[in-house]
């Protein structure tokens, strides 16, 4: 038997930035990539060619992202992301040599898309469990922090371990919103 293929990854971060400016969408590609992944979570349902309206967000010029390219592969990418069973989902950040300001800033801007992605996807209501909700809540914190640069090491441990937090979190409200409803006084 053979095993799963692993999810595909994501395009880079610089290149959805530079295909996201050229259509002129007026969004950081972080907080799109959140939006995205928020509003799938929810269990929105968009296709390769509607998902950037869906988000409300579009071109100036209604154009639709190519086949294969950056925010095209974006969208194949995070979906098959979300619901791989291996958990290989990331978040779209900046590369690892990116400052880390600059990386901390952009999980800012993705917490915040990945709210109001969800939002649009499930109204004020999402279907959560007690620790979903607790997740959920901790990512609306994280999404209006203010943050200091003081100790760069620390600072990238820091950034580390939220980076792995809301990557988890998000997950765990993906599992919550797409799992089955279970049956009173029924085991599986």
């Amino acid at each position: 038997m053979s095993s799963p293929s692993p999810a595909p990854e994501l395009p880079l971060h610089a290149e959805v930035a530079r295909e996201a400016e050229s259509l002129q969408l007026g969004v950081d590609a972080s907080e799109l990539h959140g939006a995205l992944c928020g509003y799938l979570c929810g269990g929105g349902r968009a296709g390769r060619r509607d998902w950037l309206s869906r988000l409300a967000v579009e071109s100036d010029d209604g154009v639709v992202p190519a086949a294969d390219a950056a925010l095209d592969r974006l969208f194949r990418a995070s979906q098959d992301q979300l619901g791989d069973p291996g958990m290989g989902f990331a978040l779209l950040l900046p590369e690892d040599e990116a400052p880390v300001d600059e990386r901390a800033e952009s999980l800012l801007a993705w917490c915040r898309g990945f709210l109001g992605g969800l939002g649009l996807a499930t109204g004020a209501m999402a279907p959560l469990s007690a620790e979903a909700a607790e997740a959920l809540d901790d990512l609306s914190r994280i999404a209006s922090s203010q943050l200091s640069y003081d100790e760069p090491e620390a600072d990238e441990t820091a950034l580390t371990e939220i980076v792995e937090f809301v990557r988890v979190a998000a997950m765990l409200v993906y599992g919550d919103c797409h799992m089955e409803p279970r049956e009173p006084g029924t085991l599986h």
